[in-house]
């Protein structure tokens, strides 16, 4: 099996049980980490998750996928929590973390409010309008990313 069809399927798989959980899938991975493959998944809920959490999802996803045999040969399966850096990835993403600490790298320089071009934007996440993303920054203007710009964005722990 190719390996968008891979990651298409048992995303498709994963999202039903997590579902069933009241979980969401943050982010997954299929990639070759040296010699080995490696499935990833990184999931969530509201208030967090737990390692019981990740157990649960790791032992109900294991069974499905080895009846299932999506998968040829072996690989290393892990779940994690996101972290505090979640990834944001869906347009729901920008709106549940209004008012966080947000960093966007673009695919290109973009200019803030002020003119300065740049590629790299942290600072208040103020939501997303209109398939743009705002962000009020930490140097005190403001931005407005276009989402299909938008190469990586994280949340940003605060000390």
């Amino acid at each position: 099996m190719a390996k968008v069809d891979v990651v298409s399927r048992v995303t498709e798989l994963a999202e039903q049980v997590l579902s069933s959980l009241a979980m969401e899938l943050v982010e997954l991975e299929y990639k070759r980490e040296g010699r080995e493959l490696v499935l990833r998944l990184f999931i969530d809920r509201e208030g967090g998750v737990t390692l019981d959490d990740c157990e649960s999802v790791s032992r109900e996803l294991s069974e499905i996928l080895e009846v299932e045999d999506i998968i040829p040969g072996h690989y290393r399966f892990e779940v994690s929590s996101p972290g505090l850096d979640r990834p944001l990835k869906k347009a729901a993403d920008y709106e549940r973390y209004t008012g966080k600490l947000v960093k966007i790298r673009t695919f290109e320089a973009l200019a803030d409010d002020a003119g300065n071009k740049r590629k790299t934007f942290l600072g208040e996440l103020k939501g997303l309008q209109d398939g743009q993303v705002h962000v009020a920054l930490k140097e005190g203007q403001n931005a407005v990313i276009p989402l299909d710009k938008i190469a990586k964005a994280n949340l940003e722990f605060e000390f």
